[in-house]
């Protein structure tokens, strides 16, 4: 449990550094607020032709009678709308990310470099097409994991009872953890760690993943939040990233506390530095 609330509190860090950071913060709303233009546009499209598009494809229910014909093709349209819900809320940190790569490159970079102990931020020292083409190949690997849980979550929503308690509740849990590899990507692969290794760091630790993806996950369902919450996802994502590879991190406090800066503890019998 403990592990549920470090992972919320990066989350609430990565905001705080955003909001200190103003420059940072509004370069990286620009991606979001793309993003969710073109996700807008194809909900309202799909809620505007979604019933044609049932009734398209199902011809055999045309001779059924009133009032099956229509709690038939209602539940589909309504299940058609649910799962573009939910793999807009999966995909859009993805495709955000994509559209976004160079100011999210620049803003994670730019944490790694205030936290850091040296002042140092790792750098992928490939180009920008190649680091665009790795993130488009692991977001896709990623959609595609994250589709096949929302096939199996869908067909387990059936099931009475646990469908409609269970069921949705670890649905966030599972879209929580993709946000989170999607977010935890942006400072990994800079640092040259692979998908498989990436997923490997995340499942070790997964309370922590859970702590900070799922309240994100719900945030997300409401757009707007989502493209203002994106910056600050993103720079949580970094710090988190630290702490999972082990790196030492210095942490601003809040205005007019001191910094805290997490180092190996000293020996045991050994006095702490004044």
């Amino acid at each position: 449990m403990r592990e549920l609330g470090v992972g919320f509190r990066y989350l609430l860090k990565g905001q705080r550094w955003v909001a200190r950071h103003g420059k940072q913060y509004g370069f990286g709303l620009l991606p979001g607020l793309i993003t969710l233009l073109l996700y807008a546009a194809a909900l309202v499209a799909l809620a505007l032709w979604g019933e044609d598009a049932v009734t398209w494809a199902t011809p055999f229910a045309d001779d059924w009678s009133s009032p099956w014909l229509g709690i038939f093709r209602g539940f589909l349209t309504a299940v058609l709308f649910a799962l573009a819900l939910l793999l807009s809320v999966v995909t859009f940190t993805a495709v955000t990310l994509l559209v976004g790569q160079p100011f999210y490159e620049n803003l994670s970079e730019k944490v790694d470099r205030d936290v850091s102990p040296d002042g140092h931020a790792p750098e992928s020292g490939l180009p920008l097409w190649r680091e665009l083409w790795i993130s488009a190949r692991d977001s896709l690997r990623i959609v595609l994991r994250a589709a096949l849980w929302g096939v199996l979550l869908f067909a387990c929503g059936f099931i009475p009872v646990v469908g409609q308690t269970a069921v949705p509740v670890i649905g966030f849990f599972v879209t929580g953890f993709f946000l989170t590899e999607e977010l935890t990507a942006v400072a990994l692969q800079r640092r040259s760690v692979e998908l498989r290794t990436r997923l490997g760091l995340l499942r070790s630790r997964k309370t922590l993943v859970w702590g900070f993806g799922t309240p994100l996950a719900v945030a997300f369902l409401i757009p707007f939040v989502a493209v203002f919450l994106m910056p600050g996802a993103v720079a949580g994502a970094t710090l988190m990233a630290r702490e999972l590879l082990g790196e030492e991190t210095q942490e601003d406090g809040a205005e007019g506390d001191e910094a805290v800066t997490t180092l190996p503890q000293p020996p045991s019998g050994s006095s702490s530095p004044a």
